[in-house]
């Protein structure tokens, strides 16, 4: 069920937690799905553009943001099943999806297990499952936990954007760090969230994938590198690849305009194929 809170909009899940959602916009339903910091903020300067052709629904992740801080197993599994219990309640039926980085991770669990509820996917500076590259870079960043939210914040944006773009806009950092930091989850939370990314791999049932599928990435991602980008265009049927020559992790924040453009093109180009 939805309910509000000084008019605030929170989904209320089977087992009595809360996510906080936003629904912008009239169309076709897209949902946009953030990466392993969960909340839906990573979208806003995307949500102008995108809510002029689609109805957007963007929601905190359970144990982030707004929403509920569960002390529960993470799973990607899990991820997805909040977010279907919510699309359920807002009664949509089938959406696209545009997941970024663990985002990308619950589309792909969504695609594979419930097909009829996703029409096209978008996957941008996703992965197929963790290797030793990828585990040691997240063991770490769960380090720098020790230290406290601050220290890690801080740790994350060297490895989230390209050394130029830091060195151009440090006050911007800052800010955005010091928001971050007033709705960081608890410690153990988010070492339950990386435990659950570094658990994912669903690279046996990609094959199974029959949404229309565009991969993005960016040459100079550090987080999930290229290679990533490349094996998930392998393993989906007919997937189309774009890699950006830079942009690093935050591709989608650094270039808007361009992410909105190759979004926007892919998804009303398959619209108009599928009229045929």
């Amino acid at each position: 069920m939805t309910a509000r809170s000084s008019g605030v909009p929170f989904f209320t899940l089977s087992d009595g937690e809360r996510l906080f959602y936003q629904v912008d916009g009239e169309g076709p339903p897209l949902l946009l799905v953030s990466g392993l910091s969960g909340v839906s903020s990573f979208w806003k300067v995307h949500v102008p553009a995108l809510a002029e052709r689609f109805k957007l629904v963007v929601h905190d992740h359970r144990g982030t943001g707004r929403s509920s801080h569960s002390r529960i197993d993470y799973s990607v599994e899990q991820m997805a099943g909040d977010l279907l219990q919510l699309i359920d309640g807002l009664g949509i039926e089938r959406a696209h999806l545009v997941g970024h980085s663990t985002g990308g991770a619950i589309g792909q669990t969504l695609a594979i297990d419930q097909p009829d509820r996703i029409d096209r996917l978008v996957l941008s500076a996703s992965w197929t499952a963790a290797d030793a590259y990828f585990r040691r870079l997240f063991r770490v960043r769960a380090d720098q936990l020790d230290h406290g939210p601050a220290d890690y914040l801080r740790a994350s944006t060297l490895f989230m954007k390209p050394n130029w773009w830091i060195r151009e806009h440090i006050a911007e950092i800052e800010a955005e760090e010091a928001a971050s930091l007033a709705h960081f989850p608890p410690v153990e939370i988010m070492r339950g969230r990386i435990a659950a990314i570094l658990r994912f791999d669903r690279r046996a049932d990609l094959a199974r994938v029959t949404a229309p599928t565009l991969v993005i990435g960016a040459q100079d991602d550090v987080v999930t590198p290229p290679y990533y980008s490349e094996e998930l265009g392998r393993l989906i049927a007919a997937a189309e690849t774009v890699m950006l020559p830079q942009g690093g992790h935050f591709f989608p924040q650094l270039f808007p305009q361009e992410f909105q453009r190759i979004v926007i093109e892919f998804l009303e180009r398959r619209a108009q194929d599928d009229g045929r």
